[in-house]
């Protein structure tokens, strides 16, 4: 049974950079051919996807958002990470992390998801 689970702080300032890491547990993050993505969802509209990172650690993003998100991992913890910069409030949401297979868009297993507030 494989269990993902979003940590990080709950509240960054504004220009600052959001940080979330999800452990997973249950299996390997760099087994074949798994890919690794972030989502969010902010107040009152739907789930948007960020990016992935994949079992051989590529990464591909969200165009809209490319130019401030960083995914990267750890194999050794099994874990990969969720960077997003100069955050403004616009950036406020519930933050999931959740599995794959290859490329196709069918998602097995997710977080519980993590709410992050940007606010001064």
């Amino acid at each position: 049974q494989v269990q993902l689970q979003e940590s990080g702080p709950g509240l960054v300032k504004p220009s600052q950079t959001l940080s979330l890491t999800c452990t997973v547990s249950g299996g390997s993050i760099t087994t074949n051919y798994y890919y690794w993505s972030w989502f969010r969802q902010p107040p009152g509209k739907g789930l948007e996807w960020i990016g992935y990172i994949t079992y051989g650690g590529s990464t591909y993003y969200s165009s809209s958002l490319k130019s401030r998100t960083s995914i990267s991992r750890d194999t050794s913890k099994n874990q990969f990470t969720l960077k997003l910069s100069s955050v403004t409030p616009e950036d406020t949401a519930v933050y999931y992390c959740a599995r794959h297979y290859a490329i196709q868009t069918l998602y097995d297993y997710w977080g519980q998801g993590t709410q992050v507030t940007v606010s001064s």
